[in-house]
């Protein structure tokens, strides 16, 4: 077995952490952002990529920190050792409402595609890279480009999703349409294309977008019911211009104090 073999347990209902015991020399590697806490012994450090095998020399570890930059996330990572003689437990929490998925590398076949802001954590010797998609239309209307991450190797990685999630088990040749963002993730075997709504009044009245993905098993695909973007819009059309204090939420009582305070924005 390449990567660390770690033991974890998932704590929380709505906004959830996961804590992974580390025994003697074993890491784990994560995100900027994502730590909770971790007991004292253990080592933090800042590394290019993700510090897997496949980043051999500076060369490999530069280019597969460039690879990163693709999906939005930083050059770096950090990685959590347990250098000394006793198990070490580190935490790490989901950065919005929503649910933590544990994947088993070796129950996907050494390879899981996902959002390209869904990964969390994983056992140190876990590759996160990219995928590209080599489809054109998935590219300019996927959602998501031509760029997904893709997590490879035989250990544990931990990916978060928002609001409740769903897991589909796809059979040869059987299909299921979603909504492009609300993907987690998928298994290598399932091909992953866009489609067209259909219909004028669907594409410019449906308020669905102009595609939806269609995935094709053979396969597991899991599935949210809250994509991040669809929350921050939600979050910010609701918001009060100027950062100012809403009173009455919209209602006529709001404006009329809107005006009784010098602010005539309706």
């Amino acid at each position: 077995m390449n990567a660390h073999e770690i033991d974890y347990q998932i704590f929380g209902e709505e906004m959830q952490y996961v804590e992974i015991e580390l025994d003697p020399q074993e890491a784990v590697i994560a995100e900027a952002g994502s730590f909770m806490m971790m007991d004292h012994g253990i080592q933090m450090e800042t590394i290019f990529g993700d510090g897997s095998a496949k980043d051999k020399g500076f060369l490999g570890k530069v280019l597969g920190a460039g690879k990163r930059l693709l999906t939005g996330e930083s050059l770096f990572m950090t990685a959590f050792y347990n250098n000394l003689s006793g198990k070490k437990k580190v935490s790490f929490a989901s950065p919005y409402p929503g649910k933590i998925i544990p994947i088993d590398l070796d129950r996907f076949n050494g390879k899981f595609i996902c959002q390209k802001d869904a990964f969390l954590c994983a056992a140190k010797g876990v590759a996160v890279g990219v995928e590209f998609s080599k489809k054109i239309g998935r590219g300019f209307f996927g959602g998501e480009g031509f760029i997904m991450q893709k997590l490879e190797g035989d250990g544990m990685a931990f990916v978060h999703a928002g609001g409740t999630t769903a897991v589909k088990e796809l059979a040869p040749g059987e299909q299921l349409r979603v909504d492009t963002g609300c993907i987690i993730g998928f298994d290598a075997s399932v091909d992953y294309d866009i489609q067209f709504v259909g219909g004028i009044k669907n594409t410019l009245f449906g308020g669905e977008g102009m595609v939806f993905a269609t995935l094709t098993g053979p396969g597991t695909v899991y599935i949210q019911s809250l994509p991040f973007s669809r929350l921050a819009s939600r979050v910010f059309a609701a918001a009060p211009q100027g950062g100012g204090k809403d009173k009455g939420e919209g209602s006529l009582l709001g404006g009329l104090g809107n005006l009784l305070d010098g602010d005539n924005r309706f």
